[in-house]
Protein backbone atom coordinates (compact mmCIF):
# COMPACT_ATOMS: atom_id res chain seq x y z
CA UNK A 1 0.00 0.00 0.00
CA UNK A 2 1.37 2.99 -1.20
CA UNK A 3 -0.14 7.00 -0.09
CA UNK A 4 0.90 9.92 -2.25
CA UNK A 5 0.26 13.31 -0.87
CA UNK A 6 -1.55 15.29 -3.66
CA UNK A 7 -0.42 18.99 -2.98
CA UNK A 8 -2.33 21.91 -4.56
CA UNK A 9 -0.24 24.53 -2.76
CA UNK A 10 -0.05 26.64 0.48
CA UNK A 11 -2.76 29.11 1.29
CA UNK A 12 -3.61 32.10 3.82
CA UNK A 13 -6.88 32.30 5.10
CA UNK A 14 -9.14 34.39 7.26
CA UNK A 15 -12.29 34.97 8.63
CA UNK A 16 -13.28 35.71 4.54
CA UNK A 17 -12.80 31.84 3.77
CA UNK A 18 -11.20 33.63 1.02
CA UNK A 19 -7.86 30.99 0.32
CA UNK A 20 -5.11 33.27 -1.17
CA UNK A 21 -1.82 31.85 -2.21
CA UNK A 22 0.96 32.03 -0.68
CA UNK A 23 4.58 30.84 -1.69
CA UNK A 24 6.24 29.91 0.70
CA UNK A 25 10.01 30.69 -0.72
CA UNK A 26 8.79 34.20 -1.26
CA UNK A 27 6.33 35.55 0.98
CA UNK A 28 6.20 37.43 4.34
CA UNK A 29 4.65 34.98 7.15
CA UNK A 30 4.24 38.39 8.81
CA UNK A 31 2.29 40.38 6.40
CA UNK A 32 -0.64 38.03 6.48
CA UNK A 33 -4.33 39.73 7.81
CA UNK A 34 -3.89 39.21 11.26
CA UNK A 35 -5.64 35.62 12.87
CA UNK A 36 -5.09 34.23 9.59
CA UNK A 37 -4.06 30.64 9.11
CA UNK A 38 -1.37 29.24 7.03
CA UNK A 39 -2.49 25.64 5.67
CA UNK A 40 -1.76 23.21 2.76
CA UNK A 41 -4.11 21.77 0.75
CA UNK A 42 -3.21 18.58 0.23
CA UNK A 43 -5.65 15.52 -0.83
CA UNK A 44 -3.97 12.27 -1.01
CA UNK A 45 -4.04 8.87 -3.75
CA UNK A 46 -3.66 5.58 -1.75
CA UNK A 47 -2.94 2.96 -4.08
CA UNK A 48 -3.94 -1.05 -2.79
CA UNK A 49 -3.97 -4.01 -3.70
CA UNK A 50 -7.41 -3.45 -5.70
CA UNK A 51 -8.53 0.77 -5.33
CA UNK A 52 -6.75 3.75 -6.57
CA UNK A 53 -8.19 5.48 -3.90
CA UNK A 54 -8.49 9.60 -3.35
CA UNK A 55 -9.11 10.79 -0.19
CA UNK A 56 -10.82 14.43 -0.49
CA UNK A 57 -10.45 16.36 -3.27
CA UNK A 58 -8.90 19.79 -2.82
CA UNK A 59 -10.05 23.61 -3.85
CA UNK A 60 -11.11 22.55 -7.40
CA UNK A 61 -9.09 25.02 -8.78
CA UNK A 62 -7.66 24.64 -12.67
CA UNK A 63 -4.04 25.10 -13.89
CA UNK A 64 -3.05 27.83 -16.73
CA UNK A 65 -3.54 24.74 -19.40
CA UNK A 66 -6.97 24.08 -18.17
CA UNK A 67 -6.94 21.34 -16.31
CA UNK A 68 -8.26 20.15 -13.00
CA UNK A 69 -5.19 20.83 -10.30
CA UNK A 70 -6.29 17.35 -8.61
CA UNK A 71 -6.26 15.74 -12.27
CA UNK A 72 -2.64 17.04 -12.99
CA UNK A 73 -1.27 16.36 -9.79
CA UNK A 74 -2.27 12.54 -10.30
CA UNK A 75 -0.64 12.61 -13.91
CA UNK A 76 2.58 14.05 -12.22
CA UNK A 77 2.66 10.81 -10.35
CA UNK A 78 1.80 8.46 -13.29
CA UNK A 79 -1.96 7.92 -12.54
CA UNK A 80 -5.24 8.17 -14.68
CA UNK A 81 -7.57 10.17 -12.92
CA UNK A 82 -10.33 7.90 -15.17
CA UNK A 83 -8.03 4.80 -13.26
CA UNK A 84 -9.60 5.55 -9.16
CA UNK A 85 -12.33 3.65 -8.48
CA UNK A 86 -13.13 5.35 -4.55
CA UNK A 87 -12.89 8.83 -3.63
CA UNK A 88 -13.39 9.23 0.22
CA UNK A 89 -15.05 12.36 1.46
CA UNK A 90 -14.02 13.47 5.10
CA UNK A 91 -16.78 16.29 5.16
CA UNK A 92 -18.02 19.02 2.62
CA UNK A 93 -16.06 22.26 3.36
CA UNK A 94 -15.31 24.10 0.32
CA UNK A 95 -11.22 23.06 0.38
CA UNK A 96 -12.05 19.69 0.99
CA UNK A 97 -15.05 19.20 -1.70
CA UNK A 98 -13.77 21.59 -4.84
CA UNK A 99 -12.82 18.98 -6.86
CA UNK A 100 -15.99 16.75 -6.47
CA UNK A 101 -17.13 18.03 -9.83
CA UNK A 102 -16.68 19.78 -12.94
CA UNK A 103 -18.71 21.85 -15.28
CA UNK A 104 -18.79 21.20 -19.07
CA UNK A 105 -18.41 24.81 -20.41
CA UNK A 106 -19.81 23.69 -23.76
CA UNK A 107 -23.27 22.25 -22.32
CA UNK A 108 -22.79 23.67 -19.03
CA UNK A 109 -23.65 20.46 -16.89
CA UNK A 110 -21.85 19.28 -14.42
CA UNK A 111 -20.01 15.66 -13.88
CA UNK A 112 -18.18 13.67 -11.45
CA UNK A 113 -14.01 14.73 -11.44
CA UNK A 114 -14.18 11.12 -11.20
CA UNK A 115 -15.64 9.07 -13.92
CA UNK A 116 -15.07 5.72 -12.19
CA UNK A 117 -15.12 5.69 -8.86
CA UNK A 118 -17.86 5.59 -6.13
CA UNK A 119 -17.96 8.37 -4.10
CA UNK A 120 -18.72 7.84 -0.21
CA UNK A 121 -19.53 10.63 2.14
CA UNK A 122 -21.44 10.70 5.12
CA UNK A 123 -25.14 10.92 4.85
CA UNK A 124 -25.77 13.98 7.34
CA UNK A 125 -22.59 15.21 6.66
CA UNK A 126 -24.22 16.31 3.12
CA UNK A 127 -27.73 17.18 4.24
CA UNK A 128 -26.17 19.28 6.32
CA UNK A 129 -24.07 20.67 3.60
CA UNK A 130 -26.63 21.06 1.06
CA UNK A 131 -28.62 23.31 4.01
CA UNK A 132 -26.43 25.42 4.73
CA UNK A 133 -24.50 27.69 2.10
CA UNK A 134 -22.46 29.72 3.93
CA UNK A 135 -18.60 30.82 3.56
CA UNK A 136 -17.78 27.19 4.58
CA UNK A 137 -19.98 25.41 2.32
CA UNK A 138 -20.58 25.54 -1.32
CA UNK A 139 -23.53 23.13 -2.32
CA UNK A 140 -22.65 24.11 -6.30
CA UNK A 141 -19.50 21.76 -5.74
CA UNK A 142 -21.28 18.59 -4.86
CA UNK A 143 -24.89 18.97 -5.64
CA UNK A 144 -24.56 16.16 -8.04
CA UNK A 145 -23.85 13.62 -4.79
CA UNK A 146 -27.20 13.52 -4.37
CA UNK A 147 -29.30 10.97 -6.04
CA UNK A 148 -26.40 9.10 -7.74
CA UNK A 149 -26.03 5.85 -8.09
CA UNK A 150 -22.39 6.61 -7.62
CA UNK A 151 -22.36 7.71 -4.16
CA UNK A 152 -22.43 5.63 -0.96
CA UNK A 153 -23.87 7.02 1.88
CA UNK A 154 -22.21 6.33 4.83
CA UNK A 155 -23.77 6.13 8.88
CA UNK A 156 -21.97 6.69 12.03
CA UNK A 157 -19.39 4.00 11.29
CA UNK A 158 -19.02 0.66 9.66
CA UNK A 159 -16.29 -1.13 6.80
CA UNK A 160 -16.26 -0.27 3.08
CA UNK A 161 -15.19 -3.38 0.95
CA UNK A 162 -13.46 -5.07 3.92
CA UNK A 163 -10.27 -2.77 4.44
CA UNK A 164 -11.57 0.79 4.78
CA UNK A 165 -13.27 1.66 7.87
CA UNK A 166 -15.01 4.44 8.62
CA UNK A 167 -16.15 7.02 11.68
CA UNK A 168 -18.20 9.89 12.16
CA UNK A 169 -16.76 12.02 14.45
CA UNK A 170 -18.20 15.10 14.42
CA UNK A 171 -15.96 17.62 15.94
CA UNK A 172 -14.48 19.87 13.25
CA UNK A 173 -17.82 19.63 11.58
CA UNK A 174 -21.07 18.37 12.90
CA UNK A 175 -20.21 15.52 10.82
CA UNK A 176 -17.29 15.05 9.81
CA UNK A 177 -15.80 11.37 9.53
CA UNK A 178 -12.12 9.81 9.56
CA UNK A 179 -10.88 6.62 7.47
CA UNK A 180 -8.28 3.88 8.22
CA UNK A 181 -7.48 2.08 5.64
CA UNK A 182 -5.61 -1.23 6.25
CA UNK A 183 -3.58 -3.68 4.17
CA UNK A 184 -0.55 -6.37 4.74
CA UNK A 185 -0.69 -4.83 8.21
CA UNK A 186 -0.17 -1.57 7.57
CA UNK A 187 -2.48 1.29 8.89
CA UNK A 188 -2.91 4.96 7.20
CA UNK A 189 -5.17 7.13 8.97
CA UNK A 190 -6.74 10.35 7.41
CA UNK A 191 -8.70 12.20 10.17
CA UNK A 192 -9.71 15.74 7.75
CA UNK A 193 -9.42 18.48 9.35
CA UNK A 194 -9.55 17.18 13.29
CA UNK A 195 -6.11 15.82 12.88
CA UNK A 196 -4.68 18.29 10.16
CA UNK A 197 -1.36 18.92 11.48
CA UNK A 198 1.43 16.98 12.88
CA UNK A 199 2.11 20.02 15.30
CA UNK A 200 -2.31 19.66 16.66
CA UNK A 201 -1.42 15.92 17.77
CA UNK A 202 1.60 17.13 19.99
CA UNK A 203 -0.18 19.88 21.52
CA UNK A 204 -3.77 20.62 23.68
CA UNK A 205 -4.85 22.69 20.83
CA UNK A 206 -8.42 23.95 20.70
CA UNK A 207 -9.56 25.59 17.95
CA UNK A 208 -11.86 28.31 17.85
CA UNK A 209 -12.83 27.75 13.94
CA UNK A 210 -13.75 23.73 15.16
CA UNK A 211 -17.54 23.33 15.49
CA UNK A 212 -16.15 21.19 19.13
CA UNK A 213 -12.65 22.30 19.46
CA UNK A 214 -12.29 20.37 22.68
CA UNK A 215 -13.57 17.28 20.98
CA UNK A 216 -11.04 17.75 18.30
CA UNK A 217 -8.58 17.85 21.62
CA UNK A 218 -9.46 14.78 22.54
CA UNK A 219 -9.63 12.58 19.72
CA UNK A 220 -5.99 13.58 18.40
CA UNK A 221 -4.73 12.81 21.95
CA UNK A 222 -6.69 9.74 21.96
CA UNK A 223 -5.32 8.56 18.42
CA UNK A 224 -2.07 9.83 18.81
CA UNK A 225 -1.39 7.14 21.46
CA UNK A 226 -3.39 4.30 19.85
CA UNK A 227 -1.50 5.09 16.78
CA UNK A 228 1.73 4.56 18.54
CA UNK A 229 0.61 1.61 19.59
CA UNK A 230 -0.76 0.36 16.12
CA UNK A 231 1.96 1.82 14.33
CA UNK A 232 -0.10 4.03 11.89
CA UNK A 233 0.86 6.15 8.92
CA UNK A 234 -0.69 9.56 9.34
CA UNK A 235 -2.00 11.67 6.11
CA UNK A 236 -2.14 15.32 6.87
CA UNK A 237 -4.17 17.10 4.69
CA UNK A 238 -3.10 20.76 5.77
CA UNK A 239 0.82 20.44 7.01
CA UNK A 240 2.73 22.60 5.72
CA UNK A 241 5.86 20.84 6.19
CA UNK A 242 4.95 17.05 7.29
CA UNK A 243 1.99 15.56 5.08
CA UNK A 244 2.77 11.52 6.11
CA UNK A 245 4.06 10.38 9.12
CA UNK A 246 4.80 6.41 10.35
CA UNK A 247 4.45 5.98 13.80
Amino acid sequence: MKAIPLSEGAFSIDKTKVFIPFDKATDDIQKRPTGSLLVEIQPFVVITQQDIIVIDTGLGFYNPDGILQIHQNLINNGINPLDVTKVLLSHLHKDHSGGISVEDKLGGREYFSFLNATYYVNEKELAYGLANENLSYHPNDFKILLHSDKVVLLGEEGLIDGYIKYQMTGAHSPYHCVFWIEEDNQIMFFGGDVAPQLQQMKSRFIAKYDYDGKKCMELRTKWWQQAGEEHWTFLFYHDIKMPMMAL
